[in-house]
């Protein structure tokens, strides 16, 4: 078949075998962005360590392993809304999406998200060739002076912050927190499963178990109001689209989260708005990450994410056709899986004792850490359960916290440029 003098050949029987494999991936994907505590990152190690046992094609396996990282961006928010709701005292300090669902409208966050995601692959998949040149001739530059890009962000951050009082706080929580994960990251991590890593103890301490342990006394799920999303769709779309390009920077710069690149989006949004927006923001960042850290990976070498350093790591062939159409598909069942699986968690979270929930998931994250790092793991997620207890009690967004990541790296450029001085 031949359109506009391009040669298009249908091959049904390597068709379905990669729709296998995307399947594969898919299912893969919605189990672990149903289990709480799950960091994308840490799946994409699973997936790592399993892709030489599975049979086919490299590139296949790769297409598998993008497809379960893509699902995993839409479905994690699920057990992130459903899991840590506190008590309605506590509604000004929760996390956004959580005011939502008090107020009965987790079904409306649930399809936010699943909007912000699926607008942002439809908006990143152009966008990656105009960014990922504008990046290949910036990136240089930027590589040169890393710490000074990855400084003026933590500076941007405490900025941020309203009051004094909370700008001081915020920066003992970056430092203490860049101290974590200096004196962590690069320890041996020796646990259940070959390949160990620290950051899921972190990351479930310092974000995870907090909420959980604040939300023990709460009254768990209300009743969830209509699903209809009250947003304008010029928001909806506006957020998505900087969320999609705020998804760049993620995809490009390392140490910037998603959390990060999201909180930057909110200063545009207008005032009442910005809770529904941050939601659609954060998804799309989230999922536009790893359209662009796969472009990055292609264009600079450099993979960004856990599921692209996993890809590089089992040596698939990057043929970007074959591995955007994996997910191209991905995407629309995330977006299809989110509300229904969704409405489906809340409602069965809502009919649970909430304090016993919150403890077997507790359990969870200490038996995830035991086996990811061993003994070490359950220390660390311990001290970043005390550090991640601060930002809610003195006043601060917890975003502060990643310093885990920028302040290891910010230190190690100094220390490398240093030593090139020499």
């Amino acid at each position: 078949m031949t359109l506009a003098g391009v040669s298009i050949q249908f091959a049904p029987e390597t068709t379905l075998v990669t729709l296998g494999f995307v399947a594969g991936g898919i299912f893969l994907g919605t189990l672990s962005g149903l289990i709480p505590g799950l960091h994308a990152n840490n799946f994409a190690l699973l997936l790592a360590a399993g892709a030489p046992l599975v049979p086919g094609p490299p590139t296949l396996v790769g297409v598998s392993m993008l497809a379960a990282g893509v699902v995993h961006t839409f479905l994690d928010v699920i057990p992130a809304l459903a899991l840590g709701v506190p008590d309605p005292a506590f509604a000004p300090g929760a996390l956004p999406g959580h005011r939502l669902v008090l107020a009965g409208q987790g079904r409306e966050s649930l399809r936010l998200s699943a909007l912000g995601s699926g607008l942002a692959v439809f908006f990143a998949v152009p966008l990656a060739i105009p960014v990922t040149e504008l990046m290949t001739w910036a990136y240089p530059l930027i590589d040169a002076h890393l710490w000074a890009v990855l400084g003026a962000i933590a500076l941007a951050l405490l900025a941020g912050e309203p009051t004094t009082r909370r700008k001081l706080w915020a920066m003992a929580i970056l430092t203490a927190s860049s101290a974590l994960g200096v004196a962590t990251l690069d320890l041996p991590a020796r646990g259940l499963f070959p390949t160990g890593d620290l950051l899921m103890p972190l990351f479930a301490g310092l974000f995870g178990a907090p909420v959980l342990i604040d939300a023990m006394d709460g009254a768990g799920v209300p009743e969830q109001a209509t699903a209809a999303v009250t947003s304008s769709k010029k928001l909806v779309c506006g957020t998505a689209v900087a969320g999609t390009l705020s998804g760049a920077i993620v995809g490009y710069l390392p140490g910037v989260s998603s959390a990060i690149a999201a909180t930057a989006v909110l200063p545009a949004l207008p005032a009442g708005e910005r809770t529904r927006g941050f939601i659609v923001a954060t998804s799309g960042v989230n999922t536009a990450n790893t359209i662009f850290a796969l472009f990055a990976l292609v264009s600079l070498g450099t993979p960004r994410t856990g599921v692209l350093v996993a890809l590089d790591d089992a040596g698939v062939p990057l043929n970007l056709p074959v591995l955007l159409s994996g997910i191209s598909i991905a995407a629309a069942a995330g977006f299809v899986l989110v509300p229904r699986l969704g409405d489906w968690y809340l409602g069965t979270v809502g009919r649970l004792d909430y304090t016993m929930l919150s403890l077997i998931v507790l359990c969870l994250l200490v038996v995830l850490s035991w086996a990811f790092a061993g003994l070490l793991g359950v220390c660390v997620l311990a001290a970043a359960i005390v550090l991640g207890m601060v930002p809610v009690r003195v006043g601060t967004r917890r975003v502060h916290l990643m310093g885990v990541l920028l302040g290891p790296l910010v230190l190690r450029d100094v220390c490398a440029n240093l030593l090139a001085c020499w």
